[in-house]
């Protein structure tokens, strides 16, 4: 068992070297889903504002549910990280196995709530009933990708928890590839396929993520991944794993469900201020997700590297590495900001819109450009505490943050209905509560005797 640890190196340590090599391929199966969400908007673009402005919604309902299979990737890669790091090897497939399974009842419980609550919600929450019809008929096609991309999130955990991340990429180049061909083809009605427009982009991104997790699998076995840590070799219900994996997860699941739902909030007071704001807000959504790319390969490495080395019982390096790691992303983060803040205009002219358009979002872009150098250095901090397996300590965190920045938003969108420039700002406020409460409990060492 220990010579299969060794032949995949499954523990780490803390240079800048191993940081990179470990965050550099998430980083990429990061951008990747990121470029399909883009490729969308582009090419959704072209049908009109109001579409681009209702993808922005859409988009963002649906990245509840994604968001939900995230919570459940991160409190794994914890788990499988930290029994690599303590040489347990035979535990992690069951793990996987276990958290395959629990994906998959969740992905159920999604389809099922969409179908029956969504076109309440919208109906009661949007101003306009063009803008609730092509939401929910887009969600009720969009929704079946669940299953596909909550496994994917699955292996997604693995890898990186085996310290196996160069393998992330191949899964998502052919994500990419297939889901830009068949925007192409099913949006506009190319190849030979029906025009469908709007829902042709859900089609096209739910075969993308089949396609995607295939190729993956693929992989991993003609590599020999799957055979060195007996992958399925164990795939009987283990109730003892599946409670562990709950205990983890279950808070990330609730903290990040909050935090996308307060982004739909968010979305749905945008959308009082008519198409205009919106389509530029999910524009801004768009920026946000590519460029935070890195810092969230940042914030995956911090989690899974702090729970490894806690695994060889080397606490007294963690404060060490999460700094190295924030360093590292705070230094990426601040390049994107000189580049967005010297051409500002560049990516909004991509989506097709009018100089008006352009000029109105770049304000802002800058705004959001601040964000990106915040969210570096939170997402480190926050999901460092994920390592040390005390999960509940960040959903006291995200509930606190979230509360600030729908009070914030309410009054400044809807209340006192100002610009969403300065709506925007509250990605300032939101990164800077995530931010000192993980700082504060990282540096009091409370967390050295908890085990998982």
């Amino acid at each position: 068992m220990a010579e299969r640890a060794k032949a995949l190196q499954l523990q780490v340590n803390t240079s800048n070297r191993q940081i990179l090599m470990i965050a550099m391929p998430i980083a990429v199966s990061i951008l990747i889903p990121q470029i399909n969400f883009i490729t969308n908007n582009i090419f959704l673009s072209r049908l009109g504002e109001q579409t681009l402005g209702v993808a922005g919604i859409t988009g963002v309902f649906y990245l509840v549910f994604a968001v939900i299979g995230q919570g459940l990737n991160n409190g794994l890669q914890a788990l499988i990280a930290r029994r690599a790091g303590e040489n347990r090897v035979s535990e992690i497939g069951s793990l996987f196995n276990q958290g395959v399974r629990i994906s998959l009842i969740l992905a159920a419980m999604s389809i099922l709530i969409t179908y029956l609550i969504a076109p309440a919600i919208f109906r009661l929450s949007l101003h306009q009933k063009e803008h609730v019809d092509m939401a929910v008929h887009f969600l009720k096609i969009r929704i079946w990708g669940l299953p596909f991309l909550y496994i994917y999130q699955m292996r997604n955990a693995l890898l990186v928890g085996i310290n196996q991340s160069k393998y992330l990429v191949y899964g998502t180049l052919a994500e990419t590839i297939s889901n830009i061909v068949l925007d192409y083809g099913f949006i506009y009605g190319n190849f030979g396929l029906p025009i469908m427009g709007f829902n042709g982009a859900a089609i096209a991104s739910i075969i993308a993520e089949a396609t995607g997790l295939f190729v993956t699998f693929a992989v991993m076995h003609w590599k020999g991944v799957t055979g060195r840590i007996a992958l399925f070799s164990n795939i009987k219900y283990n109730a003892a794993n599946i409670k562990l994996i709950l205990v983890q997860s279950s808070p990330l699941i609730m903290q990040y469900a909050i935090s996308i739902v307060s982004w739909e909030f968010f979305y749905i007071l945008i959308e009082h201020h008519g198409d205009r704001d919106l389509a530029i807000s999910n524009t801004m959504r768009n920026i946000f997700g590519l460029f935070g790319c890195i810092s969230w390969s940042f914030a995956a490495t911090s989690n899974m590297m702090v729970s490894n080395i806690i695994g060889q019982g080397l606490q007294d390096k963690v404060i060490e590495l999460i700094i190295k790691i924030m360093k590292l992303s705070v230094g990426f983060a601040l390049i994107i900001f000189v580049l967005l803040n010297l051409k500002p205009d560049i990516l909004l002219q991509v989506y097709g819109q009018n100089e008006d358009f352009i000029q109105a979002g770049i304000p802002v872009v800058r705004v959001v450009s601040l964000a990106l150098v915040m969210q570096s250095v939170s997402t480190v901090w926050l999901n460092a505490v994920v390592g040390t397996g005390n999960s509940k300590r960040n959903l006291v965190t995200e509930t606190i943050a979230i509360v600030v920045y729908c009070i914030y938003v309410y009054f400044t969108l809807e209340y006192f209905k100002l610009s969403i420039v300065i709506g925007w700002a509250s990605e300032w406020l939101y990164w800077i509560v995530l931010f000192v409460p993980s700082f504060l409990y990282l540096k009091s060492n409370k967390w050295r005797d908890k085990k998982i």
